[in-house]
């Protein structure tokens, strides 16, 4: 399965039950074990189980194969493999005290989500679909103010 559509295939199953601050990085530079780790995080046990699940279903749908789930019987923290992509769902308290994108993060892929209309990460190791290699998020360009009538009629 190409990398890309199992990405986008976990981010939309983490999307669809509401993950919060989702995370994509590229680590095929740092192990030859898995192309991409997913940090995601869940407000309880129960949405980290839901997580889990959705993750696994898009993924079956896309075509991908699930290699394992560890985690689901307490839900305080979820991996799921799913071969060149592993997923961690965690609890805030967990996810901040393990920090898994200082060991991860220091390529992290640019993704839309379908929530907000940012990016997740700073820069593209490699573009999305239908996305330029050149292309970066533009910069909001602030215009000049415009003079008060006041001004232009005094001059």
């Amino acid at each position: 399965m190409d990398i890309r559509k199992l990405q986008r295939a976990i981010v939309d199953g983490l999307e669809d039950v509401k993950a919060q601050d989702i995370r994509v990085f590229n680590t095929s530079h740092l192990t030859e074990l898995f192309d991409r780790v997913v940090v995601a995080s869940g407000t309880s046990n129960r949405q980290t189980k839901a997580l889990a699940n959705s993750v696994r279903e898009k993924v079956k749908e896309a075509g991908g194969d699930i290699i394992s789930t560890e985690g689901e019987d307490i839900g305080e923290w979820v991996l799921v493999d799913c071969g060149d992509a592993v997923v961690h769902i965690l609890q805030p308290a967990l996810r901040q005290y393990y920090n898994l994108e200082e060991i991860w993060g220091d390529k992290p892929v640019r993704v839309k989500l379908a929530a907000s209309t940012g990016f997740v990460g700073a820069r593209p190791s490699e573009p999305m679909d239908g996305e330029d290699e050149d292309e970066e998020a533009a910069p909001a360009v602030k215009k000049p103010a415009r003079k008060s009538a006041a001004r232009k009629t005094a001059k």
